[in-house]
Formats: structure tokens, C-alpha cells, sequence
């Protein structure tokens, strides 16, 4: 990750959550056991081995020492990195490029590497920059993300996947010299290529040793992604600031493809909640290695490490192989209804009509709630009937703002005609909301 002007940390809103009580706001018998709502299905990610993305780890050190202690853009480090990478690649059937630019006089490259098959107007892409400073071999910052992606690519591979959409990742060049090499890659896209990029997934600094769990908020539906691993593990996270425009998925952002990404945490100071939350050290860097010469293989933290490269799997294997869901028909509300804090329910409603037969098994509800602390919020869809289904519980560890999620629920038992509800509570103090809309798909 490339040095920024200011690193004064976004303070932290609240540091701890009010623990919901579900049944003294009347709300667990008003609702229907057995009628959980879950994501459309895909294919289940593979477990990383941890010990492979440390292999590739201990090459990229093997390098630097061999090359005058770094891997920085110009120096024989580099190249030699993106020779290693390549190999693997190419030895597990991808299709690569190397792309060269020109930066501070020296030349500069970008590795490409392309899946087989999947929908060429629907391209999915992660990557990461493979230089490191040139005072340091940049083990965390950045081989931590690159091994991560790599890895992923040739588990990718392993499985011999068929993806939905087209596969690409990247490893970019002098991105600590100011995002020159993904700057260089989006630039040259023509028009018509960029508009089959579906979105770009950033992983820059993703195994510190005093780690948090951080996760972009630029585009809602790879935040959910990523935020639906870690709640899978009980691992909360907090929505990263601290990389904000000083990584490569700046390049892809500023040209209108949706972004996201993991980050563990650089030069700022971990505070005590976030050591109550996550463990390490309060009062101490995320990385105290950050940019200097003892970002080596011992200046990474295997759990952050094992993790996040599993959530890159996860990601892949989740955006890439979701089939669509087929349009239907929809019926919207969009008026706002404010939620009262720590309050009563409010509902939403849409009256659906001139339809025959029941709901379907994959009746599909679009939320758009706007909160500035969604673990406080419970959300369920009522039938016609009163039929409750659950589409969201509370959480005190969900610190991030909204709620803008797509549910997919079994209502084939119910009547699609009716009148059909949105029940949102905040069943927690300090944090304010409304409904700012929501919609209906049959």
C-alpha cells in the first residue's frame, strides 16, 4: 500500500453494541421458526491451504534476499517476482499476459492471468500489487495479498471451476510509486472492455501481525460478500478507511467498476476496543513493519492470513458462479418510513394484486434500509397471513452503516396476492434509521 498524506483514523462511533433482547420486544413468538430466508445457492468455496499461501510467501522473501533486500518496481526483485507468479500460472492452465509500462524511468509490468470459459461480458477480477518498497522485501505489503490471490487462482484450477462469469486476476506493478501499474491497465481498456468488468476485488496488506478485520464499503453487494464470510466465522469487522484511494482498486473505482476488498491494517494504532474485538495489541500499529526493512516472513499473522484467503475463495466462488436470478415481476415501495430508535416495529407496505396461484419458492426481497448501526436492526417480511420470515437478526458486533441486502425466501405456501409487509425494529439504543425502500420480485 502506497504512503498517504494524512493517516488521522476515523473515530469509532460506538464501542460496544446494546445487546438485543429479542423476546422482551415480543418479537421471537411473533415469528415463524422454520421460515428463514438465505441467499440463492452457489457453489461452496474450497478451504486455502494456509500452508501453500506461505510458500509462496517464503519465495517472494527468497527473492528479495537475493536481489538486494526488496521487490520494488525497477529493481531485479520485481521481475523476478512476476516470473515466479507466471510460472505457476502458466503450469496450471491460465492464460497470462504481461503488460510493461515506464515509471521513474525504469520499466514496470503487470501479470494477467485469465481463466478459461465464463461469460466474456461478465468479468470478475481480483488482484493485488506484487512490488514492495525498496527498503523492505514487503512480505505483508504487499506479498500477504499477492500469495492470497495466487493461491485462489490455482485452487481455481484445482477444481477445474466453470465459473458463471470470466475469471481474470491481476498482479500490478508501482503501486507504491502511485498506482501506476492497475492505473496504466485501466487506461488502456478500451470503453467496450471496461463495461464487461463486473467488479475488481482489492486485497493489499491482508496478514499483519497485530491484524483487524477491515472490509471495503465501496459497492454493497461484494461488502455483503465479504461481511457474510466473516459472520460465518463470529468475526466481526469494521469498514476500511485507512487504504481509502491508496490502493489499486482506486484505479478501477474512479473509471465506474464496482470495487471491494480485505485489508488488515497498516500504520494506524489499534485501539482498545478493536483489541477487545479482535485480540493483539492495543496502542500498537497494525503493522509496525509497515514500509521498512522487517516486513519479512515474520511480520505476518497466520490467522489473518488463513482467513483472508479464504474469504478471497469464498468471494470468487461466490460472485463468479451465481447464476442470475430470471427478472420477474416486482412491486415497489419506496416512501420513507422512519425507525424509531430502540423502538417499536414499523412496517412497509406493498399490495400485491392480478396474480394466480401462490408465491414462489424463490419470492425475492430487495431491502434498502438506511441505519447508522445496522446490527441493531431486525428485519422480517409478513405474508398476507401474518406469516412472519425472518430475513435479519441483530448483532452487536455488525458496526457498519445499512442495511442493503437481497433475500430470497420459500413462501410457495402463501397466496401472492395481499397485503405484503416490511417489519423493521432497532431494538438497541444511540443509532437512528428509516426505510428508504423496498421491493417484491415474483
Amino acid at each position: 500500500m502506497r504512503l498517504s498524506r494524512s493517516a488521522v483514523p476515523r473515530a469509532l462511533r460506538r464501542a460496544t453494541a446494546g445487546v438485543a433482547t429479542l423476546a422482551a420486544a415480543g418479537l421471537i413468538a411473533a415469528t415463524a421458526p422454520a421460515a428463514l430466508a438465505a441467499p440463492s445457492p452457489t457453489l461452496a468455496a474450497p478451504d486455502i491451504p494456509l500452508a501453500n499461501v506461505k510458500a509462496h510467501l517464503s519465495q517472494f522473501q527468497s527473492i528479495a534476499s537475493a536481489n538486494g533486500g526488496n521487490r520494488a518496481h525497477g529493481r531485479p526483485g520485481y521481475k523476478a517476482s512476476i516470473d515466479y507468479a507466471k510460472a505457476k500460472l502458466d503450469a496450471a492452465g491460465f492464460t497470462t499476459t504481461v503488460q510493461q509500462f515506464t515509471s521513474s524511468g525504469a520499466t514496470g509490468y503487470n501479470l494477467v492471468a485469465d481463466w478459461p470459459g465464463g461469460d466474456p461480458n461478465q468479468v470478475l477480477m481480483a488482484g493485488a500489487h506484487l512490488d514492495s518498497v525498496s527498503s523492505g522485501p514487503g512480505i505483508n505489503d504487499n506479498g500477504s495479498g499477492s500469495a492470497g490471490v495466487l493461491e485462489t487462482a490455482l485452487a481455481v484450477s484445482r477444481a477445474q471451476l466453470q465459473p458463471e462469469k470470466h475469471l481474470r486476476f491481476a498482479w500490478w506493478g508501482a503501486e507504491e510509486l502511485g498506482l501506476v501499474g492497475s492505473k496504466y491497465y485501466v487506461n488502456n481498456l478500451p470503453t467496450a472492455e471496461r463495461s464487461k468488468v463486473s467488479g475488481y476485488l482489492n486485497f493489499d496488506m491482508i496478514g499483519s501481525p497485530n491484524p483487524g478485520y477491515f472490509v471495503y464499503d465501496d459497492d454493497p453487494a461484494i461488502e455483503k460478500t465479504f461481511k457474510d464470510f466473516y459472520a460465518g466465522l463470529n468475526v466481526p469487522t469494521e469498514i476500511e478507511t485507512e487504504g481509502d484511494g491508496r490502493s489499486d482498486h482506486a484505479s478501477f473505482k474512479n473509471v465506474g467498476i464496482p470495487v471491494g476488498g480485505l485489508f488488515t491494517g497498516a500504520s494506524r494504532t489499534k485501539t482498545s476496543a478493536q483489541a477487545q474485538k479482535w485480540g493483539g495489541t492495543a496502542g500498537q500499529a497494525f503493522d509496525r513493519c509497515y514500509h521498512s526493512s522487517c516486513d519479512t516472513t515474520a511480520n505476518i499473522n497466520d490467522t489473518a492470513l488463513d482467513r483472508n484467503s479464504d474469504a478471497i475463495a469464498h468471494a470468487i466462488w461466490t460472485l463468479g458462479t451465481d447464476t442470475p436470478v430470471p427478472p420477474g415481476d416486482s412491486y415497489e415501495n419506496t416512501a420513507d418510513v422512519t425507525i424509531p430508535d430502540n423502538g417499536t416495529a414499523v412496517t412497509s407496505t406493498i399490495n400485491v394484486t392480478g396474480r394466480t396461484g401462490n408465491a414462489p419458492a424463490t419470492l425475492r426481497a430487495d431491502v434498502d434500509i438506511r441505519h447508522t448501526w445496522r446490527g441493531d436492526v431486525v428485519v422480517d417480511l409478513l405474508a398476507p397471513d401474518g406469516t412472519a420470515y425472518r430475513l435479519k437478526n441483530s448483532s452487536g458486533n455488525d458496526s457498519a452503516d445499512n442495511v442493503i441486502a437481497t433475500y430470497t425466501v420459500n413462501a410457495s405456501s402463501e397466496p401472492a396476492n395481499g397485503a405484503w409487509k416490511l417489519r423493521v425494529q432497532d431494538v438497541a439504543s444511540q443509532d437512528t434509521g428509516y426505510i428508504n425502500s423496498w421491493k417484491l420480485t415474483f
